[in-house]
């Protein structure tokens, strides 16, 4: 099986959910579970359904942040060396033409994406129109409403 990338930022993220998940939710759904428990029937106890509902998901959470790290090829951005082209890692300042918005995103590991934190997936449309080129050109992406273009104003690599 081929490594997905991953940033150090990113991966630093992942272990912090990982934490979170087993040392402080997956003990309190534990102790939901048992409190639950000691209502008697648990035919008809909502409480103790919805907690188990909780631990299912979580538990789910778990293995696919486990798994994506143990498939994870974790890559330093500041290590990067390319030669002022858009590549995995970098930041870049776009300016969409269609409607004169400035936005920024970072090309980051699918697992790791997060729109509302500026951080898109490698294998995002508006990724892949970005990738090898240079500050100033326009990249051209076929977004569900149509072809929307993009000048590129910086890249950086933090």
């Amino acid at each position: 099986m081929s490594k997905t990338p991953i940033t150090a930022r990113g991966a630093d993220r992942i272990r912090e959910q990982l934490s979170k998940l087993k040392a402080v939710d997956r003990p309190r759904i534990t102790q939901a579970i048992a409190e639950a428990r000691a209502h008697g029937d648990l035919s008809e106890n909502a409480e103790y359904h919805a907690a188990r509902e909780q631990q299912s998901f979580m538990e789910g959470r778990i293995a696919a942040l486990e798994t994506a790290m143990a498939n994870a090829r974790i890559i330093e951005i500041s290590g990067i060396q390319s030669d002022g082209k858009v590549v995995f890692g970098a930041t870049v300042e776009l300016f969409n033409l269609d409607n004169d918005k400035a936005v920024t995103y970072q090309i980051v590991g699918e697992v790791e994406a997060d729109i509302n934190l500026g951080l898109i997936s490698i294998t995002s449309p508006i990724a892949r129109a970005l990738i090898g080129k240079e500050e100033g050109d326009i990249a051209e992406v076929k977004a569900p409403g149509g072809l929307v273009e993009y000048e590129i104003r910086a890249i950086k690599y933090v």
